[in-house]
């Protein structure tokens, strides 16, 4: 099969959807790797690694789109990657359709696209095992950069978070005790924290404090105890996700108005439209905005600022399912792969998950009717 990765076009997105050792696995099973030229650079990559891996060169962001027959994308292809991609292929990508614009969608059920979103793949027993990684990384970068955004050289309260001798350390609410929350937490309070996490599952809250004790404080997430956190927080991550959509919000207007001057909000839940009211999407370059003298930090692709680190990450957890397409076309490992069949947005033209057709009112057509043959394992 045809495999190929670009130089991804938003601004300062520099991951990159496959790594040069994961090239040389996929080029020793039999398939064509295209790239294009610089797509690692971001990353720290360079073309001559993927040359050396087998993948060949190409010279401009048409070249990869045509030669694809699978397309691997960091963020959710545009209109114009659209327009050049030929009909019938498939993308795999961080879609986050239930926050993305009508044209987008459109696109992809005009061209017959099947559009796998890393987000969405989800094995039978809940977990996303392509996202997984990606959502540790997040949660412990949302603390070191709420720990700098507290400096006074950033508008910030001045304060420490893990306090000092005499001086209490900084109160860090987190909203959500999925892997974001639990991997904020956890970080918080290794760093000295007073750390609160609130969710409405209480299985959550109870398997974090088996695994950390009394290090951490919980609360049931209802709008009272909610109210109570965030008008004591100094940090508040929200680390709030609905699995495949929009994520609602938690954390009201008149609540932030509540807030100390100079604390500081983590929306990590922005690329799915965020948990804050006051939230809006920003992005590495212009990070911040202050509202009501809070600090907001809401950048939907934050970890594209350790690059590395989160390319690898993506790579590797996303490698079994590109080989599983590679292998045997879309269609056979859709049919094999449940986990796989779950991440499907749209299949040749249609709508295959109900949450996004009632978004875009378009119709809707379960997976399973299709395809043939569907083996659900």
């Amino acid at each position: 099969m045809n495999i190929g990765f670009l130089k991804e076009p938003v601004h300062k997105e520099h991951r990159t959807a496959l790594i040069p050792s994961n090239v040389r696995a996929l080029v020793e099973e039999g398939h064509s790797v295209y790239f294009e030229q610089g797509a690692g650079e971001g990353s720290h990559f360079k073309d001559e690694e993927y040359l050396n891996a087998g993948a060949r060169i190409a010279f401009s962001h048409e070249e990869v789109l045509t030669r694809s027959e699978l397309l691997l994308k960091v963020s959710a292809p545009n209109e114009d990657e659209l327009q050049v991609i030929r009909r019938d292929k498939t993308i795999m990508a961080f879609f986050h359709l239930a926050v993305a614009e009508k044209p987008l969608f459109e696109q992809l059920l005009e061209k017959e696209i099947t559009s796998i979103g890393y987000e969405v793949i989800e094995t039978l027993d809940g977990r996303l095992p392509v996202l997984l990684p990606i959502s540790e990384i997040a949660g412990q970068m949302s603390v070191f950069i709420a720990a700098h955004l507290l400096e006074s050289n950033n508008q910030g309260r001045g304060i420490l978070l893990g306090g000092a001798p005499g001086i209490p350390p900084a109160s860090v609410v987190v909203l959500g005790a999925g892997v974001v929350g639990t991997w904020a937490a956890e970080t918080a309070a290794a760093n000295g924290a007073h750390v609160m996490v609130l969710d409405s599952d209480v299985s959550k809250l109870r398997a974090l404090m088996a695994r950390d004790g009394n290090q951490l404080v919980t609360a049931v997430a209802d709008s009272h105890n909610i109210e109570r956190a965030v008008r004591h927080a100094d940090v508040l991550i929200g680390a709030v996700s609905i699995h495949g959509g929009k994520t609602p919000h938690l954390v009201t207007q008149k609540m932030v108005g509540t807030m100390k001057p100079g604390s500081v909000i983590i929306d990590v839940s922005i690329d799915q439209g965020g948990s804050v009211e006051t939230s809006r999407p920003t992005t590495l370059s212009q990070p911040t905005f202050t509202y009501n003298d809070v600090i907001h930090y809401c950048c939907p692709n934050l970890t594209a600022n350790i690059a590395r680190t989160a390319s690898i990450a993506l790579s590797n957890a996303s490698l079994p399912y590109v080989r599983a397409i590679a292998e045997g076309g879309t269609e056979e490992a859709l049919r094999k792969h449940l986990d796989l069949a779950r991440g499907v947005f749209t299949y040749r033209g249609t709508c295959t998950r109900e949450q996004i057709a009632e978004i875009f009112g378009a119709k809707f057509e379960p997976l399973d009717t299709l395809t043939h043959s569907f083996i659900w394992s």
